[in-house]
């Protein structure tokens, strides 16, 4: 059964809304950011917080949908910060394994410290339990979207 014109129109202002969301808080992030971190930097300290203790750039890439190069280049400037090291992997001849250093926890930590007062004017305006009641059906949705982007 096909879907109707107006469930479309619904889910394409639900994904418009995020893609505002996301570019207004990722500019707010931004100018909060220490230690001139980028917001991809910064994105890839967190991914290893959450996500994995280790990568290759590879799988980096692949995460974050860029290419190898962009990784690569992303990699580069965080190792000459200290925040990552990048070494090869013994058990490959071409491959390297990125793993975060003690300073690039204290960058994120330091990240999240100077984001705190936006984060608090934000909870005042939405109450954490409201907040934490999208929760599951935001991560749904990143879920499924993460699948779906390997289908073809």
């Amino acid at each position: 059964m096909p879907v109707k014109q107006p469930d479309l129109e619904t889910a394409f202002s639900f994904f418009n809304e995020i893609g505002i969301i996301a570019q207004l808080s990722s500019n707010e992030f931004q100018r909060s950011l220490p230690h001139d971190l980028t917001p991809a930097q910064f994105s890839v300290l967190n991914w290893f917080s959450r996500v994995d203790t280790q990568a290759n750039p590879t799988r980096l890439a692949t995460a974050f949908q860029v290419t190898k190069g962009a990784m690569t280049n992303t990699l580069k400037k965080l190792e000459a910060k200290g925040f990552v090291q990048v070494v090869p992997d013994e058990s490959s001849g071409r491959s390297k394994v990125v793993t975060m250093t003690a300073a690039g926890k204290a960058a994120r930590q330091d990240a999240l410290k100077a984001m705190a007062p936006v984060l608090e004017a934000f909870v005042k305006a939405f109450p954490a339990k409201l907040l934490a009641g999208q929760l599951p059906e935001l991560r749904n949705i990143r879920r499924y979207l993460d699948v779906a982007r390997y289908e073809d």
